[in-house]
């Protein structure tokens, strides 16, 4: 399969409009609960910055605030850079549908140099993905069928049983095997479902309103992971009258940070 034809291509895709405004489409095989898969849509709207002609340097980081449900069909993004400096670059967009606002955004892009370097964070431990059996999510939520998961801890709960703990570790990589990118990397970093289910043992209403996500990594290191599975670990830290925040991080195999996130959740029950 092309990268030209992966329904994760497609699902990005965007043709210029106008200058600083681009039309995409949603994509069905992105489809979850509510409107498309909030991983998508922060990869369409990088991506939409990634395609303006001023754009410098690779992203360093994205904010996106999920303001209302996105329909099925088209929508409009708009991207202008509010400052460019030496070594990064601010840009804001907006994701318009019907005339509504349904998501807005800001994203920082900037050029590496070489400089000292270390990691203080630690993946956590997971033997390796191939001695897992893949599971995933229920087959109606059909986002989830574009990806390879294999959890190490904390699955989907199917029981009813409360837990303890938040934490989920999976292997995640895309099921056809489409190379990682940083679009595909932003999306991967929406793969946690709510922690609230977990804690709760149970499906509860809730939706992400905010998710920042910082890339550690450059386009020469995720061309090295190539389709290879990467692991994934998130976790809250406070739920708390109809809120609750969760942390993330995404490594490559052979133990590089490539990013982390933090999103805002709201929730009922």
């Amino acid at each position: 399969m092309t990268a030209a034809s992966h329904p994760f291509d497609d699902a990005i895709a965007a043709h210029t409009a106008e200058p600083g405004r681009l039309r995409g489409h949603t994509n069905p095989a992105w489809a979850n609960m509510v409107g498309p898969f909030g991983g998508v849509t922060a990869a369409a709207l990088l991506h939409a910055v990634h395609l303006q002609p001023e754009r410098a340097g690779d992203p360093l980081a994205l904010t996106v605030n999920f303001a209302a449900p996105i329909g099925d069909g088209a929508y409009d993004i708009t991207a202008r850079v509010a400052r460019t400096n030496r070594t990064n670059q601010h840009w804001l967009a907006q994701l318009d549908q019907d005339g509504e606002v349904k998501t807005t955004a800001s994203a920082v892009f900037g050029t590496h140099r070489d400089t000292w370097s270390d990691t203080e964070a630690v993946p956590p431990p997971a033997a390796p993905p191939e001695q897992i059996d893949p599971t995933g999510f229920p087959d109606g939520i059909e986002w989830a069928r574009r990806y390879d998961m294999r959890f190490v801890t904390g699955p989907l709960p199917l029981d009813n049983r409360a837990q303890p703990d938040s934490t989920t570790t999976l292997w995640v990589r895309d099921a056809a095997d489409r190379p990682l990118d940083f679009t595909a990397l932003a999306a991967l970093c929406d793969v946690f479902y709510p922690r609230a289910f977990l804690r709760r043992g149970t499906f509860l209403p809730a939706g992400t309103i905010s998710l920042t996500t910082y890339f550690h990594t450059d386009a020469a290191e995720l061309d090295s992971v190539g389709t290879d599975f990467v692991l994934g670990t998130a976790r809250a830290h406070r739920f708390h009258r109809g809120y609750f925040d969760q942390s993330a991080q995404v490594w490559s195999r052979s133990g590089q940070l490539l990013a982390s996130s933090h999103q805002l959740v709201y929730f009922k029950g």
